[in-house]
């Protein structure tokens, strides 16, 4: 280890060396010294990489789902919906009335950027599908009863009559 930052160090003294601004130099060849050379000048960051350190921040302690969301093309569109649901739920307002907007213009992104929110659209078309076996099953029981309660009532008039 001891020769890597060597190697800096003599880098630094060469004024030709290209890769002088690329490189910060150590003053120490201790890697746990935490001493830089204050002559070199500081790397200017990229305002991408700027923004992302501030996403970085606001993401702190948030769920998977919501940083996944977020990552991906619809970041507004969520966050709106998000702030619209934080909002009803304040107001003890019915979410899904107060966010209808919001949330056809989230499933609206989603769609139009399908390669990044596959996953989620899957997962939100098998709900859905099972809502829908889920109520055709329910459907269906409540026919059999009545179905059944039919057939009694037929019954019951004849068992009546045959009694007398």
């Amino acid at each position: 280890m001891g020769s890597f930052f060597s190697s800096i160090d003599s880098q630094s003294q060469n004024p030709n060396s290209s890769s002088d601004s690329l490189n910060p130099t150590m003053t120490s060849s201790d890697p746990e010294s935490s001493k830089t050379d204050q002559s070199t000048k500081p790397t200017e960051q990229n305002p991408e990489e700027e923004n992302q350190d501030v996403v970085e921040e606001e993401e702190e302690g948030e769920c998977g789902f919501c940083l996944f969301m977020k990552g991906g093309g619809c970041r507004d569109a969520f966050i709106n919906w998000e702030d619209c649901v934080k909002e009803a739920e304040a107001e003890k307002k019915d979410v899904v009335e107060k966010c209808f907007d919001a949330t056809a213009a989230l499933r609206k992104c989603m769609q139009a950027h399908s390669d990044y929110y596959e996953p989620i659209l899957r997962a939100e078309q098998a709900a859905e599908e099972e809502i829908k076996k889920e109520l055709e099953k329910e459907a269906a029981e409540e026919e059999v009863k009545k179905e059944l309660e039919k057939e009694k009532e037929e019954k019951d008039p004849k068992e009546k009559e045959s009694e007398k």
